[in-house]
């Protein structure tokens, strides 16, 4: 949210202020363009570090950003982000050249080893990773919102553009995850390090081409977004899911084509930075406004720099991946900047600078290499090169210049690294950073392990040796580990369960440890039938639903042996599960704890609970689920 004083508009009269401004603010950039008032001759780079806070004990989301920005008042350069579990520093722009890169690297590091301390007396940590693996779906409800009016204005100006009755979430991946939820705060699940760098406008149309075309093996390389609610999805999740999180559209029977704000873009640019920004105000509404008192075309007749304060207002809600953006020099003068979005948080800031390194790499080496990049290869190959990254990360194969077909890993080692050497070399960056951080890409390719597969190969494993809940906790606490220790992520090890030094699991929601795969019955199915099922699957309780998905009854194994033994012999006739079932189960909801259904199950002498939402049917928790827990909670002891 570059603008901070924002706000939702309210009327006409407001809207039509903040869109002649905006208009105007298009006029003067295009003045200082054609009349060369923007700083050139110089590069710079910058970037944000967006990260996580958990709990020390549970490796759960902290909502407690504001308290522990209120200890660290003095540090400017850490901020709010959307979510009261998020933080954000700022890093100081400095000049592409020497040891930019490990300059960058100290800083970070260093911003992050003062949050930790602080947050340490809040008995939390913070954590650097796309998507957080112990992140829930109740923990995007409204009441995490961080409270500050911007960010309740966003949320509710995306909400009135809402078409549909709610947000949706459809990614496959290993496993799949296809669910709704009531707020645009799921943005809040992604967390990145969005590198800046300072372009010359005459050379902007150039590089943000090659910025276009570089996303797709930038992502490859660096994923680390693979786990959303337990599931293993795509491989940087990030970007179907920040789509998703603000897609305002829903389906139609017409093929009517709409934009999300959140894009890749449909074509190349062509002539002018403007042809976006006009493009984003043309194709998109204007969700916030703000109280600008800056007249830009009166400062521009007065040869005065304007900050085109409502122009950035509406840039920061239109996400592009490679963003455009607008800024003042120290000197005085305007410059711009191609925003990197694609690129994740962590694994560990030595991952970020080198995915970084390498990223400002490729886009220097290719314009050494090519004036006009839309000669090499089509706008609809590098969109679907776009979409294979998200999706497969290092395992994705490509078609790259002149139709050709490579894997991510041989383009990456073969072609880019040297391309990226050449690049920074040009802009004289020192020759030691350059051979630590493009080394870290290489090793990284040549092992075939970024944050993305390794978080997978890990999870599987954990997986299958324990509880969801606990193998997702188990994940998040190597990665804070390793990334205290700076380790690279080519280097880390698998995770153990005995690493994680104690595991909580009395704070569960019933939703974290339920079981969602179900095997239900209807009630004119055959008794016959639904014992089969309980044998060939192994379980003691089946549930009763509706062609709604709607509970209406559970059978179990006690009630399946009573007819078998009992009414079957008397009436020898073949009865249906309506004739059996229990028809008013005692249920529980997802936002229940372990401690309420444990009490539940015992107080009622049950060993199941149907777990609904309203009257449908969500998941089910048995006796084998909380024996599974207390097992692993007695192997700890011993």
């Amino acid at each position: 949210m570059g603008e901070q004083r924002v706000s939702l508009v309210t009327d006409q009269a407001q809207m039509q202020r903040f869109v002649q401004q905006l208009l105007n603010d298009v006029q003067a950039l295009e003045h200082m363009l054609d009349n060369d008032w923007f700083e050139t001759g110089i590069t710079r780079i910058g970037a944000e570090q967006e990260m996580c806070i958990v709990d020390s004990n549970t490796f759960k989301p902290a909502p407690i950003a504001m308290e522990a920005l209120a200890m660290m008042k003095k540090y400017p350069w850490v901020e709010t982000e959307l979510a009261q579990f998020n933080l954000e520093t700022n890093l100081t722009p400095r000049e592409l050249k020497g040891k930019c890169l490990s300059d960058m690297e100290k800083e970070n590091f260093t911003n992050l080893q003062i949050i930790r301390k602080n947050l340490k007396k809040l008995d939390a940590e913070v954590i650097l990773t796309g998507i957080l693996p112990t992140l829930r779906k109740y923990h995007l409800e409204m009441e995490y919102l961080t409270p500050k009016k911007r960010y309740k204005a966003l949320m509710e100006a995306i909400n009135t553009q809402l078409i549909g009755s709610a947000y949706e979430l459809r990614l496959l991946g290993i496993d799949e995850l296809l669910v709704r939820h009531n707020s645009p705060l799921l943005e809040a699940c992604n967390t990145s390090f969005q590198v800046h760098l300072q372009v010359a406008p005459n050379d902007f149309v150039k590089m943000y081409n090659i910025a276009q075309v570089m996303a797709a093996p930038v992502i490859a390389i660096s994923a680390n977004s693979p786990i959303i609610f337990g599931r293993r999805l795509w491989h940087e999740s990030r970007i179907a899911l920040f789509q998703q999180a603000l897609d305002t559209r829903t389906t139609h029977d017409h093929m009517r084509e709409r934009s999300p704000r959140v894009n890749f873009g449909n074509d190349w640019l062509h002539d002018s930075v403007l042809e976006i920004y006009r493009e984003d105000i043309a194709r998109f509404r204007v969700l916030l406004s703000s109280d600008i008192q800056e007249d830009s075309i009166d400062m521009i007749s007065k040869n005065k720099v304007p900050k085109l304060r409502a122009l950035q207002v509406h840039n920061s809600t239109v996400y592009r991946w490679n963003r455009p953006c607008y800024g003042i020099s120290p000197n005085g003068k305007p410059h711009l900047r191609i925003e990197n979005r694609v690129l994740p948080a962590g694994p560990t800031v030595v991952d970020e600078v080198a995915n970084s390194a390498f990223w400002i790499g490729i886009m220097a080496g290719a314009a050494l290499q090519t004036d006009d990049i839309r000669k090499k290869i089509s706008h609809s190959d590098i969109r679907d090169n776009f979409a294979k990254s998200s999706r497969y990360g290092i395992d994705s194969k490509f078609t790259w210049y002149k139709d050709k077909k490579i894997s991510a890993v041989d383009l990456v080692r073969k072609e880019l690294i040297p391309m990226a050497r050449a690049g920074l070399k040009a802009h004289k960056v020192s020759t030691a950073d350059i051979d630590k951080y493009l080394g870290i890409i290489d090793e990284r390719a040549k092992s075939h392990t970024n944050g993305a597969r390794w978080q997978l190969r890990a999870f599987t494993k954990l997986k299958e040796e324990t509880t969801s809940d606990e193998a997702i906790t188990c994940l998040t606490a190597a990665i804070i580990k390793n990334q205290k220790q700076e380790i690279p992520v080519h280097k880390w090890k698998m995770p153990e369960l005995r690493d994680l030094q104690e595991y909580r699991p009395g704070k569960l929601k019933v939703e974290e440890f339920m079981t969602t795969d179900l095997f239900t019955v209807q009630k004119d199915d055959i008794i016959q039938l639904v014992a089969q099922m309980m044998d060939w699957r192994k379980i003691g309780n089946t549930p009763v639903e509706d062609t709604k998905g709607n509970l209406i009854g559970l059978v179990t194994s006690r009630l399946i042996l009573r007819h078998l033994v009992k009414d079957a012999k008397i009436t020898g006739k073949t009865n249906m599960v309506k004739d059996i079932m229990v028809k008013n189960p005692i249920t529980i909801s997802a936002g229940a704890s372990i401690f309420e259904a444990m009490n539940t199950m015992r107080e009622n002498k049950v060993g199941c609970l149907p777990v609904v939402d309203g009257k449908e049917l969500i998941g089910i928790i048995t006796e084998k689920d909380f024996l599974r827990i207390t097992g692993r909670l007695m192997e700890r002891l011993e």
